[in-house]
């Protein structure tokens, strides 16, 4: 074998999530995104799905001890500089991804609590939500809610900014070390999201209603492109915010393209990215 000489590596992210059939959500969502963003992209896939536009028809789970070899394999290889965590659908699948976070110390974790599909579909067992709570909140960087999650996280209905700010603060309570609340589904023509951390400082982020029935996977998009800035450098809060500007332009590349008869993908590629390099280390 040729011994060459190395000079640099790629910003490796790697994706912990279910695999979305139609390629607008999961682990599809999450490749595209790392790779928009000049990301290398890596996956473990923790259960199969089969859904299109209109919905989700079934879910085929991994074995526990599938998703740790695929985790291992990447991590002891190619190495990870930052985690997206998406669809964890069993408390077993849930304790896989803790271990595996201390195993291999992983950094930069971006913990998305998928638990309800666009189309309705319920994404969890029962039981994984306390698991996910307790095992998971305080391994994580960020925990990136919407509202329909935060309200059965909190176990009521939001319908305010008021109310936004009071779950966050006790999703803070419950271990997360910060959180990204999401309130595209409050009424009115402006979204507002709500950056809490530890330090108490509320950061709101508001910007106008884009209206596009094209939003299926906006949430694995935006925690992808969180775990992606992250990455690259950036600040928790930068990586935020590079990150809703991401996802807002790529729901306004999408919203006149059909796709499929129901709620259909975000246009990811409208402004790809090179590859970026990193000095190897």
């Amino acid at each position: 074998m040729m011994n060459q000489a190395f000079e640099f590596e790629y910003p490796r992210v790697l994706s912990i999530a279910g695999s979305d059939s139609s390629g607008g959500a999961g682990i599809q969502a999450d490749l595209k995104t790392f790779a928009a963003l000049g990301c290398y992209g890596m996956t473990a896939i923790t259960a199969l799905t089969a859904q299109n536009t209109l919905g989700v028809r079934a879910i085929h789970g991994v074995p526990p001890a599938m998703l740790r070899d695929q985790i291992d394999a990447v991590v002891e290889d190619a190495g990870v500089d930052a985690v997206k965590i998406g669809m964890l659908h069993a408390p077993d699948i849930v304790k896989t991804v803790a271990q595996a976070i201390d195993r291999h110390g992983l950094k930069n974790v971006v913990l998305d609590p998928v638990m309800v599909a666009t189309s309705g579909a319920m994404l969890i067992d029962n039981p994984a939500v306390a698991v996910l709570v307790s095992e998971l909140f305080w391994r994580a960087a960020v925990v990136t809610p919407n509202l329909d999650e935060a309200s059965l996280l909190v176990g009521r209905p939001l319908d305010s900014e008021d109310a936004m700010q009071i779950a966050a603060q006790e999703l803070l309570a419950k271990g997360a070390q910060a959180v990204l609340l999401k309130g595209g589904h409050l009424a009115g023509e402006v979204v507002s999201d709500l950056l809490l951390t530890r330090s108490g400082e509320p950061h709101w982020m508001r910007a106008p209603r884009i209206h596009s029935r094209n939003t299926h996977g906006t949430g694995c998009t935006l925690s992808s492109a969180i775990a992606a800035h992250l990455a690259l450098g950036a600040t928790l809060l930068d990586a935020v915010q590079l990150a809703r500007t991401y996802v807002r332009a790529a729901l306004e590349a999408g919203a006149q393209v059909r796709t499929g008869a129901g709620s259909g993908p975000l246009n990811h590629g409208y402004a790809p990215q090179a590859m970026r390099l990193k000095p190897l280390r």
